[in-house]
């Protein structure tokens, strides 16, 4: 395609010959003008009689005009010439652009065809994904079904092939995800094969112009023909060589006005650009707000973390605790105690219950603000390539500068790396999720658990609740006693039957005595514990040569037992919930001992290593010193 400035100066420089033309028709009209003409001393214009010596004179001013003339027809032979070179030369780029145009036309053809193949494999994922939700709904009915079947051998059995099958479709689950990124590639690829059809539709649609161009210029061409052919006839007079210049000054202002629509034009594809630049400010704006959203999810994220792994700590230490209960109680304090443990145990459910809801609600939130993170960032990129289709029609008439198309180019990357982040994070939680099913947890909304008949749970609960009952009742029978004694009254029959029921003093007497020793025996377990703990550290310090402090979540303090300075330790921090993975963080201490991380660390990957050269480098310096 050529520029608009080329057609505007193509369209300013072909009027030449006219100026040529005119400038020959003055010398020509001055030639005529009635001037002196001295020969043998008789002037022209005297009143001499008419002959032989006016004669020469009159003669010799049309062979000057012939000659002009034919210069002139030499001249418009020239520029007809070059006019014929300039339609060959539109010809033949018309036959390259033809040319451009077919194959253009094959691309896109090839494109339908990928499209058609990217329909098809779009349906047959769409199978795919129907046949996994089938197939996952078939495997929460055989988990419900597993729940209620009594043989545990046949679960046994069974137990192999529901894992090969969950291995198979987790399989195809991801065989899927692969076929949805290649879908997301392949219709990239089709985008940008529109946006090349779109600009091959456009370099036709210029090719139409420059054919109507090609036939204005030619009809142009023939009237000048044509004038050059009649220029004799019509142009005798100066009104008709005025009349003439007038009509080239129009078209001049016409040109003018022209020019200066073009320069309007132009201020406001320069507005449009700015205007596109500063709403690309305000995506990247937006995008620094959701990855500040983002981050305030991930901290929520490690926070549940770390709120689960208490709970799960918190259970343990309940289990132990009541393992030594159970150890320590005697037939004559079972039924108490256990009464007692049985209340606490139901409260301790409840709470654990409800925590757990309240996590499953607040995991169950972050997944619904990642999904809003994607469907946002989704947004900022559709924004975005809209941006990118707006700047590329802008561009036809003013292009971008090269440091303005790396920055889109780097912030379209960021956003790929971003949604990829986002997925990752997805597919995390989505462990995650799966991980507390395994592990026993589950949704009360969605998941309904079938209880037993006879199930010991349950008949401990109403035999709690019939406890109470009786509890309560013999509680209202205790204050009527009471009011009844206060008053100085009779006492009612069942009233008396219910004191002589009650236990006696020394019986109470027995049982606060139980109550002390009991408490008794936690606080000397207590300090026994202590005293156990502190046993053990001071031998771990001993035979390992390292103090083991805790000083936050995950986090191990180690100073060694030959160290130079009371600072001078290292810092362990455990990446994995179970502690089997250790991360070294940076110290000042750290940087004096970086040959033995580079050597221990990195190379072999042993901690016991590590430290063990520590030590022994450390004991050296002393014993050296």
């Amino acid at each position: 395609t050529l520029p608009a400035r080329s057609c505007v100066r193509k369209r300013t420089a072909w009027p030449r010959p006219a100026r040529v033309l005119i400038v020959n028709l003055l010398t020509l009209k001055l030639s005529y003008a009635p001037l002196p003409c001295q020969l043998s001393g008789v002037p022209y214009n005297t009143g001499a009689p008419a002959g032989s010596w006016a004669w020469p004179c009159i003669r010799s001013g049309p062979h000057l005009t012939i000659n002009a003339l034919k210069g002139r027809i030499s001249e418009l032979q020239w520029s007809v010439m070059d006019q014929e070179m300039r339609v060959k030369r539109l010809e033949s780029e018309k036959q390259e652009l033809q040319e451009q145009l077919d194959l253009q036309h094959k691309k896109w053809q090839e494109a339908n065809q990928k499209i058609q193949e990217l329909q098809a494999s779009q349906e047959a994922r769409a199978d795919h994904e129907q046949q996994i939700k089938d197939l996952e709904q078939k495997l929460s009915l055989q988990e419900q079904d597993a729940a209620i079947v009594k043989n545990m051998k046949s679960e046994l059995v069974r137990l192999p092939r529901l894992e090969r099958e969950l291995k198979q479709l987790r399989e195809e689950s991801t065989h899927l995800r692969e076929m949805r990124e290649t879908n997301g590639l392949l219709q990239e690829e089709l985008e940008g094969l529109q946006r090349k059809l779109g600009r091959q539709e456009k370099m036709q649609e210029t090719l139409v112009g420059l054919e109507l161009e090609n036939e204005r210029l030619l009809a142009k061409l023939q009237s000048w023909e044509r004038l050059d052919q009649t220029t004799g006839l019509s142009i005798r007079t100066p009104e008709d060589l005025s009349r003439f210049v007038v009509e080239l000054q129009q078209r001049e202002l016409a040109l003018k006005d022209k020019n200066s629509a073009v320069t309007s034009s132009a201020r406001g594809l320069e507005k449009a650009r700015q205007q596109l630049q500063e709403e690309l400010r305000q995506v990247s704006g937006q995008l620094l707000e959701e990855r500040k959203k983002r981050e305030m999810h991930e901290a929520l994220a490690r926070r549940l973390q770390k709120r689960v792994l208490l709970l799960t700590k918190e259970r343990d230490g309940m289990r132990a605790i009541l393992g030594s209960y159970d150890s320590e109680l005697t037939p004559a304090e079972y039924s108490p105690q256990l009464t007692r443990r049985m209340r606490e145990a139901e409260d301790m459910v409840q709470k654990v219950h409800s925590h757990s809801a309240e996590m499953e609600a607040q995991l169950s939130q972050a997944l619904e603000e990642l999904g809003g993170q994607k469907q946002r960032a989704d947004m900022l990129e559709m924004e975005l390539k809209m941006l990118q289709s707006q700047s590329s029609s802008a561009e036809q008439s003013f292009l971008f500068s090269r440091e303005e198309v790396d920055s889109l180019r780097l912030k379209v990357e960021e956003l790929e790396g971003e949604r990829s982040r986002l997925e990752e994070e997805k597919r995390m939680l989505e462990a995650q999720l799966e991980r507390r099913v395994l592990q026993g947890d589950y949704d009360q909304s969605r998941t309904k658990v079938l209880h037993m008949s006879l199930n010991p749970a349950s008949v401990a609960r109403q035999r709690l609740r019939e406890d109470h009952s009786q509890l309560q009742a013999e509680c209202e029978r205790l204050r009527g006693l009471l009011r009844a004694m206060e008053r100085g009254g009779t006492v009612p029959t069942d009233l008396e039957a219910a004191a002589a029921s009650l236990p006696s003093s020394k019986e109470v007497a027995e049982l606060k005595k139980q109550v002390e020793s009991a408490e008794l025996k936690n606080q000397r377990l207590k300090e026994v514990f202590q005293t156990k703990i502190q046993e053990f550290r001071k031998a771990c310090y001993t035979l390992t040569g390292y103090q083991i402090d805790i000083t936050t979540e995950n986090q191990y303090r180690l100073t060694s037992l030959y160290a130079e300075h009371p600072g001078d330790c290292l810092i362990f921090k455990a990446t994995s919930p179970s502690g089997s993975k250790m991360q070294l963080l940076e110290t000042e201490f750290s940087h004096t001992v970086g040959e033995l991380i580079e050597v221990h660390l990195r190379r072999q990957d042993s901690i016991p290593a590590f430290l063990s050269s520590l030590t022994l480098e450390l004991f050296s310096r002393q014993t050296v010193a």
